[in-house]
């Protein structure tokens, strides 16, 4: 296949991006566009690339070799693993210009003529110095009775705004950002909106629903999570607090001073709150403090099949779903007389309608809501678990810690920002 000089960057997202051997480093996911001066042509400075970690990382256009229609080709296999950091003056083409509004001046386009069009795509070209600039913009234009929006393909030299301080205006649209979103894991997207400014981040969680955004907010380091929520609406702020699980909630919330913490929980549906205030009870770096409030919790008389359509709910994760917790009734936590759990190994060797209650596991130990971070962790170990049951002295269960939670809580405040003292700063193909 031959390589092309001239590509719309959108065509760009989700190529392979390789070393000259051929190996594969990551995936295009955006561009870096030099927006600078008005009437200044703007430059594709680099690509926003993400490698097999998830990490979003800058590779300079000037590596690139060929661009093919499967495939981004570097000169190098070797490039820097520092976290994408945008400049002044540096803008994400599909996170940010893509859907600003723009001025069409070409006189064939007599139509577009003193209306706002939205960008939806920016076609660049490599020049003679090997530096590639946005050489055409296309535009929409807006439904007309019953005519659809047309889509049209303008010079650069033909459209006025697109400027910094244009992107720094108010209500732009997001709808392509929201678009490459789709599919993403809530951790990636949360990844992606850390890199771009408070602005255009404050936009695209607006545009979120409530559950995607709680998803999202729940895999921000805590400083990122106090600053969007404290740009929501407050009566959004809440309705995504009650979406979060308890014991995201709770840590959020926990950030919080007491009055301002104390004041989203009296706005919260007490159904939402309870389980939270109870989860601030205990101190962060004990078993309580770790705890859902919502594993998955059955009666005895439950039958297999009904466990298991339990555990392959897609809202729970592998770690919470690999036990089943029996105990009498009520079943919410604080639950009636705890009995013993249920390994999902075990429930898919036995007949589906047989019942948990003769299969319980009773002598697995269990947790104190007391417990340190060394006990929890010393847990996990022995009994090679990813999940455990915390039990009150009167033996009613509380809720369960998962590894997961462990692992937030064990490893530093910062760890989604910072790369490990011993990972190298290059990577190689």
């Amino acid at each position: 296949m031959s390589a092309v000089s001239k590509v719309f960057v959108a065509r760009l997202v989700g190529l392979a991006v390789l070393g000259p051997d051929g190996e594969s480093i990551g995936r295009v996911r955006d561009a870096v566009i030099s927006v600078r001066l008005p009437g200044q042509q703007p430059r594709a400075l680099g690509l926003a690339v993400e490698l097999t970690t998830r990490r979003r990382i800058f590779v300079a256009m000037l590596r690139v070799t060929s661009i093919e229609p499967n495939a981004v080709t570097l000169n190098t296999g070797t490039v820097s693993l520092r976290r994408l950091h945008l400049r002044p003056g540096e803008a994400l083409a599909i996170g940010q210009i893509l859907d600003t509004r723009v001025r069409v001046v070409d006189p064939d386009l007599p139509d577009l003529a003193g209306i706002d069009v939205p960008v939806v795509d920016l076609g660049i070209e490599r020049t003679r110095t090997r530096d590639w600039v946005v050489a055409r913009v296309a535009v929409r234009t807006g439904r007309r009775g019953l005519r659809r929006g047309e889509t049209h393909v303008v010079e650069w030299s033909n459209v006025r705004g697109m400027t910094q301080s244009s992107l720094d205006l108010p209500g732009q649209g997001v709808a392509q950002a929201l678009l490459q979103f789709e599919g993403m894991r809530a951790a990636d997207v949360a990844n992606a909106l850390r890199e771009l400014p408070t602005k255009r981040r404050d936009e695209i969680a607006s545009a979120l629903d409530d559950e995607r955004l709680a998803d999202v907010l729940q895999e921000l380091p805590p400083d990122d999570q106090k600053d969007l929520l404290a740009h929501l609406e407050l009566d959004r702020a809440v309705d995504v607090l009650e979406a979060m699980d308890p014991d995201d909630a709770a840590d959020l919330l926990g950030e919080l001073s007491d009055t301002e913490a104390e004041s989203f929980l009296a706005r919260m549906d007490p159904e939402d709150s309870e389980p939270v205030r109870r989860l601030l009870t205990h101190s962060p770096d004990t078993a309580g403090g770790l705890m859902t409030s919502e594993p998955i919790i059955v009666t005895p008389a439950t039958t297999v099949a009904e466990a298991l359509a339990r555990v392959r709910d897609p809202d729970i994760n592998p770690a919470a779903a690999s036990l089943v917790f029996v105990v009498r009734p009520p079943t919410s936590t604080p639950t009636g007389k705890y009995l013993g759990c249920v390994h999902v190994q075990a429930l898919l060797r036995e007949p589906p309608a047989n019942i948990v209650g003769g299969i319980l596991d009773t002598d697995l130990a269990h947790l104190r809501p007391e417990d340190s971070l060394e006990t929890v962790t010393r847990y996990f170990a022995t009994y090679n678990l990813v999940c455990g049951p915390v039990v009150d002295d009167q033996h009613h269960l509380l809720g369960a810690v998962s590894v997961d939670d462990l692992l937030d809580q064990l490893l530093p405040r910062d760890w989604r920002e910072t790369e490990p003292m011993d990972h190298a700063d290059e990577v190689r193909s």
